[in-house]
């Protein structure tokens, strides 16, 4: 599996693992670079270009300030999210910004940092181009990095070098295929063999540890969402929070959901977390990439309905879920991609939606085949998604989106576990046409915000 657990599910900041995750990451790793060069004292100024889908929605998504905090040394997993607007004000105030908060440089957010729109790299939409300068306006050093999704940052060298070595693997895999010929040869669910996967280069202790440190970042999301009060989210298009209010209407649970008499009731608080945390994301709050910011409710959302729906749940069952949702996470980002850029929304919420169903059928007890299905139907059912956020803003149609993915991913489950495992379509199929379809669409459906409701829907 080339791609971790622990790398697919990945604590940060709304409200995008691609144009805000992504862009603070590769800021900072550049000063870091700088200083590790012996660069930084000699360091003043710097310029950034954003070029693509980042240069076309990068100001509605947070991209700006995501830059300027990445050059002061700020990490996605670390940053307090509360000092995003103090840190933006000070710099706009001083016209001064501490690189690596050690080297004091000239620096304008509004003129420093350019977004180029019309300018596509061929490597990927999401790229970036860093500027170093000295006193006397001579180049220090000049680094391009591309944010391909999911917090996932790589430059020029990493994209079009051969992959590194891999680490040996007890049971390697690149396809549902191979992974469903290793659990039939072993007799072992998915969620072991990527925990002996993972085993082999981290603790496996360390291993659950962290992902139940996810898993409270979760809950946390969905608490902080649905008790964040009344009020409209920042970008503009005044769309209202709500979470809370429904947070309110809903009854309480308590200790037994067995009092609950509405047979709905389960679909209610899925859409309930679900929307508590893209509005959370939304407001570049604390998230956990599931596996992008944009898709970011949707496990969250199917956990919360393990937990609090499914008898006899507990920590050891989170901890499979997202092992087993890791594991077609790493099929799909291997085969395809989880980069709305790159593919459309398809490619987040359909990437999610197939991890959360299949979290969800192994914990319920469901065969690899089972879980292999409900990955199917969860890519299936989400085939030709595109990405037109109106205003460049991650709420419409993305908030809505995850919650009705969330339950979406439920039934995927369900279906999968009344059956034997055996469909006509495999998740690989499914896979390889995710790609294809979003090599054939427009880019202007590809987050962009030039296509679908983004030109279509009138901002007010």
């Amino acid at each position: 599996m080339a791609t971790g657990v622990l790398e697919l599910f990945k604590i940060g900041i709304g409200p995008s693992s691609s144009h805000t995750v992504g862009p603070m990451v590769a800021a900072a790793r550049f000063a870091t670079e700088l200083a590790d060069a012996g660069l930084l004292d000699s360091t003043d100024q710097v310029r950034v270009e954003l070029f693509g889908s980042l240069g076309a929605t990068g100001a509605g998504h947070g991209s700006v300030p995501a830059v300027v905090l990445g050059l002061c040394g700020e990490r996605p997993d670390l940053v307090d999210p509360a000092v995003v607007a103090p840190v933006m004000d000070r710099i706009g105030s001083t016209g001064v910004l501490r690189l690596l908060d050690r080297r004091p440089i000239r620096f304008d957010p509004s003129t420093d940092i350019v977004l180029r729109a019309d300018t596509r790299d061929g490597f990927h939409p999401n790229a970036m181009a860093f500027t170093a300068s000295d006193v006397g306006g001579t180049v220090v050093s000049r680094r391009t990095y591309y944010s391909v999704g999911g917090g996932f940052v790589l430059d020029e060298q990493e994209a079009t070098a051969p992959p590194p070595p891999a680490v040996p693997l007890p049971y390697p895999f690149g396809s549902g295929a191979e992974l469903l010929s290793i659990t039939a040869a072993t007799g072992l669910p998915i969620s072991d063999i990527v925990l002996a996967n993972e085993s082999s280069w981290q603790d496996e202790d360390f291993v659950r540890s962290e992902l139940l440190r996810i898993w409270r970042a979760m809950q946390q999301c969905v608490r902080d969402g649905c008790s964040a009060g009344p009020g409209v989210l920042p970008g503009g298009l005044n769309v209202r929070r709500r979470a809370p209010q429904l947070a309110a209407a809903l009854p309480d649970l308590g200790a037994s959901v067995d009092a609950v008499a509405d047979p709905l009731a389960a679909m209610d608080h899925v859409t309930l977390w679900a929307l508590a945390v893209n509005e959370q994301n939304a407001a570049g709050g604390r998230v956990v990439t599931a596996p992008t910011n944009g898709a970011a409710g949707i496990v969250p959302a199917v956990l919360h309905y393990y937990r609090v729906f499914v008898p006899g749940a507990d920590d050891d069952g989170v901890v499979r879920f997202l092992l087993t949702a890791a594991a077609i996470g790493s099929v799909i980002k291997e085969n395809a991609s989880i980069s709305g850029a790159e593919v459309g929304c398809q490619g987040e919420v359909g990437s999610a939606c197939a991890m959360a169903a299949a979290g969800l059928t192994e914990v319920l007890g469901g065969t690899p085949q089972q879980v292999e299905n409900a990955a199917e139907i969860g890519i299936e059912h989400n085939l030709g998604l595109t990405c037109d956020p109106v205003g460049g803003l991650v709420q419409i149609p993305c908030i809505e989106r995850n919650a009705v993915a969330a339950v979406k991913a439920i039934t995927a489950a369900r279906i999968a576990l009344r059956g034997d495992g055996q469909h006509r379509v495999s998740l690989d199929d499914a896979v390889r046409t995710m790609r294809e379809t979003g090599a054939d669409m427009a880019d202007k459906y590809k987050e962009t915000a030039r296509g679908g409701l983004a030109l279509n829907v009138v901002e007010c």
